[in-house]
């Protein structure tokens, strides 16, 4: 059976999204394996899959350098490699058990949707480590994660070219730039993702940033439905509801490779995890 997928996320193109790696697991390696395939696989997010039941998963994620509470695309990545083994199809309900509680994902015919925690901020100071972001702000909130921006257009947002060592320094898993002027038509806001300290410059598409982005807008907005764009180069499409204390994320995902790895049972040597 394929164990390794590498599938592209909240888009309905290849090549285009976010890929995140998916390895499905009789059970969990040590966490420094993990985190040796995480930094193999060098994408913003590698996701280890290991089932408890049917329909139910226990889900960690990894980037290239550390273990993160929360990541929304390598789950709809995940949930996305389950339907295409036959373990969930339309109308089933995955139920994921993560860092950040259980998480559940619903297949539909048009794509699969995440139910994930509202994760809303408070106005804060801007941090002085910001400034890398070369921008001025319109508004600054901040979360349990991330830092929230919002700067004044999406000519704005496009431009903007941060400085990732400066911004490395942030005290934060990353920062989420956000606008909702100008921005192309048919979407309701866009944003862009940088997170240098997590080992990620700029996020292709972050499901987990609109768990934040939803509350945020729908103070502004006066709603509670978005169709959000996530402008990096590569563009993600999300169609995202704020439910009280949970946001609904909605995207396809397009699978670009998939093989079976062959995990060696010997234990490596200790130097190999210096």
């Amino acid at each position: 059976m394929n164990n390794l997928w590498i599938i592209d996320t909240f888009t309905p193109v290849p090549f285009r999204g976010n890929p995140a790696a998916v390895y499905l697991l009789e059970e969990f390696f040590d966490d420094k394996r993990l985190q040796l395939l995480a930094a193999r696989a060098n994408l913003s997010e590698t996701a280890f899959v290991v089932k408890t039941a049917p329909f139910k998963f226990d889900l960690r994620w990894f980037t290239p350098t550390m273990e993160v509470s929360l990541c929304g695309h390598a789950t709809l990545a995940a949930a996305h490699v389950l339907t295409q083994i036959g373990q969930a199809a339309i109308g089933d309900v995955i139920s994921f058990n993560t860092l950040s509680g259980t998480l559940k994902a619903t297949v539909f015919k048009d794509g699969i949707e995440l139910d994930f925690p509202t994760l809303g901020g408070e106005i804060v100071k801007p941090d002085r480590v910001l400034d890398a972001l070369g921008v001025d702000f319109i508004a600054c909130e901040r979360n349990r994660d991330d830092f929230l921006v919002e700067v004044k257009d999406f000519d704005t947002l496009l431009e903007m070219k941060p400085n990732m060592k400066k911004l490395a320094k942030l005290n934060a898993r990353g920062v989420i730039v956000t606008t909702a002027k100008g921005v192309v038509e048919g979407f309701d806001f866009a944003s862009r993702f940088f997170a240098p300290s997590s080992g990620i410059a700029e996020d292709p598409v972050t499901g987990s940033a609109h768990c934040f982005l939803a509350p945020y807008w729908a103070k502004k907005m006066k709603k509670n439905k978005f169709h959000a764009l996530q402008a990096s180069r590569a563009c993600g499409i999300l169609d995202v509801t704020l439910a009280g204390e949970r946001t609904l994320i909605k995207g396809v995902c397009v699978t670009t490779l998939k093989d079976e790895i062959k995990f060696s049972k010997q234990k490596p040597k200790k130097e190999l995890f210096a």
